[in-house]
Parts: C-alpha cells; sequence; structure tokens
C-alpha cells in the first residue's frame, strides 16, 4: 500500500503544477479612430486660448491653475482630453501641449479624442 501511494505521490504533486485555473485576459480591441470634424487636426488646438477651447467643447470638467499656467480637462463618455496652457510672451496662455486617454486609462490617439469631444458638441 505504502508503494502504491509514494508511486502516486510525484504524479499529484505534479499535476498542482499546471495552470492555475485563471482564464487568460482577451486582448483589447484597438481604439477606432474617430475622424475630426471639418478635416482639422491638432493644428486647431494647438495655439488656442482657454476661451476658444470652451467654446469648441464647453465646459471643462477641471480647469486649475499654477502661476501663469493652465490645465483644462474636457471628456465625455470616450476619451478625456488635457490642454495644457503656457503664456507666450506676456500675451494670454495658449494650448502648447494635448495629452489624451480613452475614460479607463487607455491609449487614444489625441486627433480622435479631439474629434470625439467635437462631435458632442454638434
Amino acid at each position: 500500500m505504502k508503494r502504491i501511494a509514494f508511486a502516486i505521490l510525484p504524479g499529484l504533486l505534479l499535476a498542482g503544477c499546471g495552470a492555475d485555473g485563471v482564464a487568460p485576459r482577451p486582448a483589447r480591441a484597438a481604439p477606432v479612430p474617430i475622424p475630426v470634424p471639418g478635416g482639422g487636426g491638432l493644428d486647431r488646438i494647438i495655439g488656442q486660448s482657454g476661451g476658444a477651447l470652451i467654446s469648441l467643447f464647453g465646459r471643462p470638467l477641471a480647469d486649475v491653475r499654477e502661476g501663469n499656467a493652465r490645465k483644462l480637462q474636457f471628456g465625455n463618455a470616450i476619451c478625456v482630453l488635457d490642454a495644457y496652457l503656457y503664456p507666450k510672451g506676456r500675451g494670454e496662455p495658449v494650448v502648447t501641449y494635448l495629452d489624451a486617454r480613452q475614460t479607463n486609462g487607455s491609449p487614444i490617439d489625441r486627433a480622435s479624442c479631439v474629434g470625439a469631444l467635437s462631435l458632442g458638441r454638434r
């Protein structure tokens, strides 16, 4: 009886070394680019004032000021867009950089996010 137990034991121990029963996560589909209305791209956002962005996208989710810099955050069910505004010389701060992400934090093309936010304002 002990011989049978010792013969079966290594097989049972090795059986525990297999998969942990957790299925692998399915791959996420790549975000589909959304065309920007009017054929414009980021060039119609870069260099704009905060007022111009608010006219284009509506009320921001966040308006953060630090010194003479400003960050405006816009979002909808598709994405979140952060626009960073810095003064040029002594003038009003203008958009110098944009960052975008899907609402779950995954990356999204900045122009696609601008398009998604613009479509929501039509």
